[in-house]
């Protein structure tokens, strides 16, 4: 913001529409196995991967791959030119990127002159901040990539998580396993929630009986508005959708 002293240069405030033309900001998460590498690899298309699990391989799946090793390459590599014919840009997974911003951290980032070994080297509450702040200028590169028009789509381990409530009890849900202190400062998770359009969890339909066992035939479902079970959220719709075999009809149902 300008000082008090400084004037800005006159002229009258420019309107435009809303965007409409935007890619779609991803958050898709869900126990390993479930098919979210799968169903991201079926968003429209061409559909390019940062395959840091190394799964698509294993998967059967043909998708092109932008390869990197490390925090400043993933940085450098969705910011460089090329891009234009993609469509989709997918990060697997957004937990391993997670441990490559800590070990850049742990490289570049020094208390007292000194390098740590671990994040809680740092002191208290320290080294989950320095994490937080090299994390965020990933989302401002995905953010570019989704005012080109790209679809971007964080894949995320799932974790168990402790829910805060105000008005009883606390409880259990399923959340992306990444960095949340207890605190909430410095928390990875809630800020990529606050940043995406949709947060969907992919779950297997369980049923539990009086006897309290689990009960399923392997079906999974869909979920983008939030249960007591999960986080999720859609600026598109709220309904579970149970997923098959056509991923692109589920995209479909999403991304309008």
């Amino acid at each position: 913001m300008p000082s008090p002293v400084q004037r800005p240069a006159h002229g009258a405030v420019q309107f435009s529409k809303p965007s409409k033309t935007d890619g779609d900001r991803i958050i898709l998460y869900g126990p390993g196995g479930i098919g979210k590498t799968t169903l991201a690899a079926q968003l429209p298309g061409p559909v390019a991967f940062f395959d840091l699990d190394e799964s698509l391989g294993k998967l059967g799946l043909d998708e092109m791959v932008v390869k990197v090793t490390s925090w400043f390459d993933l940085g450098n590599a969705l910011i460089a030119d090329g891009w234009d014919k993609i469509k989709s840009v997918v990060i697997d997974t957004a937990t391993k990127a997670e441990e490559l911003a800590i070990a850049h951290t742990l490289e570049h980032t020094t208390q007292d002159g000194k390098r740590s070994t671990s994040i809680e080297g740092y002191g208290y509450g320290k080294g989950y901040s320095y994490v937080f702040e090299t994390f965020l200028p990933l989302l401002g590169a995905l953010d570019r990539h989704a005012r080109a028009g790209r679809n971007v789509c964080l894949i995320c381990h799932d974790c168990t998580a402790t829910v805060p409530n105000p008005a009883g009890d606390d409880w259990l849900r399923y959340e992306p396993r990444l960095q949340s202190p207890a605190s909430g400062k410095a928390s990875i998770r809630l800020r990529a929630r606050e940043w995406a359009d949709h947060v969907l969890f992919v779950g297997y339909d369980i049923a539990v009986n009086a006897d309290g066992k689990g009960k399923g035939s392997g079906t999974r479902t869909l979920y983008r508005a939030e249960t007591p079970a999960c986080m999720a959220k859609s600026r598109t719709g709220a309904d579970p959708i149970p997923l098959g075999t056509d991923g692109a009809a589920v995209w479909a149902e999403i991304i309008k």
